[in-house]
């Protein structure tokens, strides 16, 4: 089983946009692309889950959305960068607190962390999330993530007061957090990969 660090996507990844639906509005976040090139090269896998209702709002096709991601793709390859993974939830929320878990898929719930996890032969108890919200961190909490880490990037330097403590970290963006995990897990990644070396 591999580490992984979960990306949220707006206000992480890419600059925040509300209900964004055009491929042409798709903006990298500075560093964004160096972070998890970063943290691919340490030994994380990255996965980028994403709370999507404007789906399920019907302002957003599923169609519209792959687009959308394809973009992201492409700019990111452009920098010799790669995620491992994508999930996204559709689900509307009827409340504004982001604590409560309304659906197992949408964050703050677990749903789309546990089920990269199998199907990835992911150890969430190895892994972090990352993200701009409160709900992220609570959704990497709730997984039983090793650690979470808030960016101010996006809404995050609103949500930083709010967290009190909920996120294990709060950091300037991606490349700070990037360097945080590496720099607090990746000796004992690397340690791990040459025990497995040497075994051969």
């Amino acid at each position: 089983m591999k580490p992984a660090v979960f990306l949220d996507r707006d206000g992480t990844i890419i600059e925040h946009v509300h209900y964004l639906d055009d491929p042409k509005n798709v903006r990298l976040l500075p560093g964004a692309a160096e972070a998890i090139r970063a943290l691919r090269a340490a030994g994380f896998v990255c996965v980028m889950v994403t709370n999507q209702s404007a789906i399920g709002r019907g302002r957003l096709t599923a169609r519209r959305l792959e687009q959308v991601h394809d973009e992201i793709f492409v700019q990111l390859r452009r920098q010799r960068a790669e995620l491992d993974g994508v999930y996204f939830c559709p689900v509307v929320p009827t409340t504004d607190d982001r604590t409560v878990v309304e659906h197992p898929d949408r964050k703050p719930g677990p749903g789309m962390l546990l089920r990269a996890a199998r199907e990835l032969d992911l150890d969430v108890s190895s892994s972090w999330m990352v993200g701009d919200a409160l709900s992220d961190v609570c959704a990497g909490r709730n997984a039983g993530c090793l650690g979470t880490i808030l960016v101010r990037t996006g809404v995050g330097a609103a949500a930083a007061a709010a967290v009190d403590g909920a996120a294990d970290h709060v950091v300037d963006d991606l490349s700070e957090a990037a360097g945080l995990i590496v720099s607090l897990t990746g000796p004992a990644l690397a340690k791990a990969s040459d025990a497995k070396e040497l075994k051969r």
